[in-house]
């Protein structure tokens, strides 16, 4: 498994993996920044090792990124909550395959914000 991989990219890779799989939502950029592990890397190990062990990794959901974000930039549960609605809407219009979590959910924050009338910038 760990054959031509640094034993730093596997670790932090399984991190990264552990952390999909309990549903914290932590993107590839953040386990970069406190790791010593590139980006890519961490990334394309990623791949491998659930590949190899049978993990079925479902898509991160743009919702657990809400609080965290709105907590950050001191929005009210006002905008929290009608971030919500517009992260359930596009859903089910089939519109966030292929988006980034992160930045869908940044982008449910700024909408919601501006019709709260909220705006940060």
């Amino acid at each position: 498994l760990i054959r031509g991989r640094s034993i730093e990219g596997v670790a932090t890779s399984a991190l990264y993996a552990a952390c999909r799989k309990e549903g914290i939502p932590r993107s590839l950029e953040e386990i970069s920044e406190v790791s010593r592990v590139e980006r890519k890397e961490i990334g394309r190990t990623y791949r491998y090792i659930s590949q190899e062990l049978g993990l079925e990794m479902r898509p991160v959901d743009p919702k657990k990124y809400v609080p965290r974000f709105s907590s950050e930039l001191d929005l009210s549960k006002e905008v929290q909550s009608k971030a919500n609605e517009i992260i359930e809407t596009t859903a089910e219009q089939g519109l966030l395959s292929g988006k980034s979590p992160t930045g869908f959910a940044a982008a449910a924050i700024y909408a919601a914000s501006l019709l709260c009338n909220e705006k940060k910038t």
